[in-house]
């Protein structure tokens, strides 16, 4: 199985098309948060989103947690999937579908442990596509991406096992690690922000390195 990339925190069109080049099957354009790198303003993300085209999926990253607020946001940026980067109730996603059919939902869950497992396979039932990665939401200042730390693979690995829908892994990948992280993990897809880039800023020779390692 081809494993899928998605290049995270782009903050422009010519990032998005570089990503693309390489071969990101995704891009992920991150809206306002507590914490954590690449966030930009709804209408760039619009922007990015609007040139993209098909079967490129943009991902909008959203820490809203009602079905309302999260239509909103949509509303104002446009792309094909909602990735929700915080907890929501189960509801939320049946009235996110109704209001927005064509959408691919994504949640995100944040692997602290084994607890993690049972969370992520109940809510696989109810979405399109699973995102493993190593924030923390409990923390006074919520941690919801972008952290550039891995998580415990071997719990990801049982998630993959269980889930009925596909999964990302994200989390501290990079060059170095991408080839091992999909062995033991098995993922659908993976998730990269800050482990492609230098300064900041998307770098060619770290995202040739990444898609070189993987198989």
């Amino acid at each position: 199985m081809h494993t899928r990339v998605k290049i995270c925190c782009v903050n422009s069109i010519e990032e998005a098309w570089l990503a693309i080049e390489f071969g990101a099957s995704a891009i992920g354009l991150v809206g306002k948060m507590p914490s954590g790198p690449g966030i930009i303003p709804d209408d760039l993300i619009r922007k990015i989103a609007s040139e993209i085209p098909p079967p490129v999926s943009t991902f909008l990253l959203t820490s809203e947690t009602s079905a309302d607020k999260i239509v909103e946001h949509h509303s104002r940026t446009h792309t094909s999937a909602i990735q929700i980067v915080d907890e929501v109730e189960t509801y939320v996603y049946a009235s996110i579908r109704k209001a927005l059919p064509s959408v691919k939902i994504v949640q995100v869950v944040h692997v602290t442990g084994e607890e993690s497992i049972d969370k992520a396979v109940m809510i696989s039932e109810n979405v399109d596509l699973i995102l493993l990665d190593s924030g923390n939401p409990n923390l006074k200042i919520k941690e919801l991406g972008g952290t550039g730390r891995t998580h415990n693979w071997k719990i990801s690995r049982k998630i993959v096992e269980q889930s009925t829908a596909p999964v990302f892994l994200a989390g501290g990948l990079n060059p170095e690690n991408i080839n091992r992280a999909i062995e033991e993990v098995n993922p659908f897809g993976v998730d990269v922000c800050s482990g492609v880039r230098t300064g900041g800023k998307l770098d060619p020779l770290k995202l040739e390195k990444f898609f070189a390692g993987i198989s």
